[in-house]
């Protein structure tokens, strides 16, 4: 039987602010216990407080933790993220047989990408690449960094948000919220009222869209020529044929049968969904994306020692991880950096649009005029793509920062490469981005830096980012951005980045602990039914 390290969260007790620092005058140590260089560099603990803890014993909290304590309370930054959700279980035959279909090239219209060609549980659950490499890679089993498009530029716009935690979204999916709940219940992951998606005009309910976002979402990359489709595979045709004829080609019926050499589809379909039918009739694109979201969404990681921390262990954070959720929490104008009034909440995310003027760079969405060639080129006008609305230019999704450190690089172009990198942004976006494209970093990141004239790709980037910069200080200088004027030192930053890293839950580092969710094995007919099983290797030919 697997184990899935998914834990019942137990949510601290509420306390009032004033009885909180009560308690403290009677078990504070009466002074911080960290000099002005720095805290602890050791690893952060995860155990479970309650197995350490002395309930006899008072903890003794120092002035940073009550400081903390006090931020906790009046936030309310305890609040379990599962609680009052359904998060289906890895061993449940219907999340396995997401599994199967998740790592599947036979979803890839010319059988060379899989849902995992760009989400793969090792690499934190997307791809470890600035722009994703979908169809057409030179070495299509090849994952994450080295994985390289024959054409030598990847072509999808957008970098590949992580698939964990995708069960406690509840507003929207991917960078532009295309995928939308319209009732955007708590806890509900779009699962009470209709969805919109790309198939259905804006704010209006797709009829065909499933039973939440996870199922919604994944519906699509199938039918996207650079993601998962290819250029030949039902080219031209509606979205509703190239799912339908993926659909046949796994239930080895109408368009698509004899595609594959072999085919035990139906049985694993016949036990997930509990039915003895035809093909025809289970083996349908909504059974499918139903299957692959039910797989994406038992994969919750939220047991980090930030989550520890809460839970009542004092000790799972360093001196400098406590140092930076002070700055994340707390405002400019207590001291703070003001993080949270966009990563809030127990997902770290307020699911809203903003501006922060990230690079642009890569040959984004088709939006804006080009300045040289006068033509649609590569801008990427963000959430305006979907709402019409001029004011939500540049606008993108808020990201989860859960697991954020193993989801490099950042942005929703990927221009980012680590963490410093982002928060040292916040300072000054508009000097971020002239330098960026002065010093040309796009160069040096991992994707980019062994293309001799990478200097002269993507011409327009450096207008495109102004842009956004532009946009972003008029929102400033109106009031409309939530985005606040910082000033952060060395010391600042270093903490900021330690407090990011101490979200991770150390599962997801642990090839053993992912087991569960990975399809390796090519001799086990359950995840491999049609030997069109991906099994990823990095660009050194190891197994992730």
């Amino acid at each position: 039987m697997r184990t899935s390290p998914i834990k019942t969260l137990t949510a601290l007790t509420k306390t009032s602010v004033a009885s909180l620092f009560a308690g403290l005058l009677l078990t504070a140590c009466g002074g911080d216990s960290e000099g002005g260089n720095g805290g602890s560099n050791t690893t952060s603990t995860t155990q479970d407080p309650a197995e350490t803890a002395d309930p006899q014993t008072p903890t003794v909290l120092t002035v940073q933790d009550q400081q903390l304590q006090a931020l906790i309370a009046q936030q309310n930054l305890d609040q379990s993220a599962t609680n009052n959700r359904t998060i289906p279980d890895i061993d449940s035959d219907i999340a396995q047989l997401g599994k199967a279909l998740f790592f599947s090239k036979s979803l890839g219209g010319d059988f060379d990408s899989a849902c995992v060609t760009c989400h793969h549980p090792m690499l934190g659950g997307a791809d470890q690449l600035s722009l994703p490499v979908g169809v057409g890679a030179v070495a299509p089993d090849v994952l994450g960094p080295g994985r390289v498009h024959t054409s030598g530029l990847p072509e999808v716009p957008r970098n590949s948000p992580t698939v964990f935690n995708v069960a406690l979204w509840d507003d929207s999916l991917f960078w532009d919220s295309r995928v939308e709940s319209l009732g955007k219940e708590a806890n509900a992951n779009g699962a009470v009222s209709g969805i919109r998606t790309p198939d259905s005009p804006y704010l209006q309910a797709d009829a065909n869209a499933g039973a939440n976002l996870a199922a919604a979402q994944a519906r699509f990359p199938v039918t996207s020529a650079e993601e998962m489709r290819g250029t030949t595979f039902e080219s031209g045709n509606s979205n509703t044929a190239v799912r339908d004829h993926l659909a046949a080609r796994i239930g080895n019926y109408g368009d698509g049968q004899g595609e594959l050499a072999r085919n035990e589809w139906l049985a694993l379909f016949q036990q997930a969904f509990a039915q003895n039918e035809s093909a025809e009739n289970l083996i349908t694109f909504d059974n499918i994306a139903f299957a692959i979201g039910e797989y994406e969404r038992s994969m919750v990681f939220i047991n980090s020692p930030w989550r520890n921390y809460l839970e009542g262990n004092t000790s799972a954070l360093s001196d400098a991880e406590k140092r930076g959720a002070l700055l994340f929490f707390n405002t400019p104008q207590q001291g703070g950096a003001g993080c949270s009034a966009c990563h809030n909440g127990p997902l770290l995310s307020d699911e809203q649009h903003h501006v922060v003027a990230f690079p642009q760079i890569g040959p984004g969405k088709g939006d804006g005029v080009n300045s040289v060639s006068s033509i649609n080129n590569s801008d990427d006008f963000g959430r305006e793509r979907e709402t019409g609305n001029s004011d939500d230019r540049y606008r993108f999704r808020t990201p989860s920062l859960l697991n954020i450190a193993q989801t490099a690089p950042y942005g929703h172009t990927g221009a980012f490469a680590d963490l410093e990198q982002v928060v040292r942004h916040y300072v000054n976006p508009r000097a971020s981005v002239e330098a960026y494209f002065r010093d040309n970093r796009q160069c040096d990141l991992q994707q980019f830096r062994d293309i001799s004239n990478c200097q002269n790709l993507y011409l327009e980037s450096l207008s495109h980012s102004l842009a956004a910069a532009d946009k972003l200080d008029n929102e400033r200088n109106n009031g409309s951005s939530q985005l606040p004027r910082i000033r952060l030192n060395n010391q600042d930053v270093s903490d900021l980045v330690a407090f990011l890293e101490a979200l991770t839950d150390p599962c997801i580092e642990n090839r053993d602990c992912m087991s569960d969710w990975i399809a390796d094995d090519a001799a086990d007919r359950f995840e491999n039914p049609d030997d069109q099983l991906l099994i990823g290797r990095d660009s050194n030919n190891n197994f992730l």
